[in-house]
C-alpha cells in the first residue's frame, strides 16, 4: 500500500481536528480517535472510540489498523487534557486524570505504533508537550508536570527505536484559542504571552509546520528533539 497511513489522538474538535482535515488533503489516511463520536464526514478518514489511557481500547484501534492497512506511518499524540489549579487546591483525581491521559495515553499509543512501524523499518512519532512547563506557570503545576514526562519520555524511546528507523519528536505549543485556554482568565492569559520572545498566540498553522518537518522523509536524523514554540526555552 503506497498511501500513508496516520494516527492522530484527539480528534473530535480543537487542534485534532484540524490536524485531520489538513493531513486528509496532504494525502495521508487519517485514522482518528476521541472519547466521543465526531461530527464530520471526510474522505480518507476513520474516527474511532477510545480512551487513550485505556489499554485494550488502544490495542483495539492497532487490531483495527494493522488489519485494514497493514502498516502504521505517523503517529501524532495530539489528546491532552488540563486542569489550572492550586496545588493545595488539587484533587488527586484530578492527578490521575491528567497523567492518565496525557502521559499514560502517549506511552500506550507510542509502545503500540513502534510494534506496528518496526515491521516496515519505518515510523514518524510526534508528541505534545506544553510551554507550560519551562514557563512554570503558576496553577499548572500538575499539567506541566505530565508534559514535563512526555518530554524525557519522548528522548528515551527516541534512542530506543532509533535501530528501527522509528524517530520520536515532540512539540510544545504556546496557547492556541481551543477549549483547553478557555477557562484562563485573559490577564493572565496576556501575561504569560508576554513571557514568550513572540508575544502572540499560537495557531494550528504554527504546529502543522513543525509537524511537517518532523514527519518529512528528509528529516531521518532527527529525533529525540522537543520544539517549544513563541521563543520560549
Amino acid at each position: 500500500m503506497t498511501q500513508k497511513i496516520m494516527l492522530i489522538t484527539g480528534t473530535r474538535k480543537g487542534i485534532g481536528k484540524s490536524l485531520v482535515e489538513y493531513y486528509t488533503q496532504q494525502g495521508y489516511y487519517v485514522v482518528g480517535c476521541s472519547r466521543g463520536e465526531v461530527d464530520y464526514k471526510l474522505e480518507n478518514h476513520s474516527h474511532l472510540i477510545a480512551d487513550v489511557s485505556n489499554e485494550n481500547e488502544v490495542r483495539g484501534i492497532f487490531s483495527f489498523i494493522r488489519n485494514k492497512f497493514g502498516k502504521l506511518d505517523v503517529l501524532v499524540n495530539n489528546a491532552g487534557i488540563a486542569s489550572m489549579n492550586h496545588i493545595m487546591l488539587t484533587p488527586l483525581s484530578t492527578v490521575t486524570n491528567i497523567f492518565n491521559t496525557n502521559m499514560i495515553g502517549t506511552f500506550l499509543f507510542c509502545r503500540e505504533a513502534a510494534k506496528l512501524m518496526a515491521k516496515n523499518k519505518f515510523g514518524r512519532i510526534v508528541n505534545f508537550t506544553t510551554v507550560a512547563t519551562p514557563l512554570k506557570l503558576e496553577g499548572e503545576a500538575i499539567y506541566a508536570a505530565s508534559k514535563a514526562a512526555v518530554h524525557s519520555f519522548t528522548e528515551v524511546s527516541a534512542r530506543e527505536l532509533a535501530p528501527l528507523n522509528i524517530t520520536v519528536n515532540s512539540i510544545g505549543p504556546t496557547p492556541v484559542d481551543t477549549d483547553l485556554i478557555k477557562s484562563v482568565p485573559e490577564d493572565k492569559m496576556q501575561r504569560l504571552i508576554n513571557r514568550q520572545a513572540i508575544p502572540r498566540k499560537g495557531t494550528v498553522e504554527d504546529i502543522i509546520n513543525v509537524i511537517d518537518f518532523f514527519i518529512s522523509n528528509r528529516s531521518d536524523f532527527i529525533t529525540g528533539q522537543n520544539i517549544f514554540l513563541g521563543g520560549v526555552c
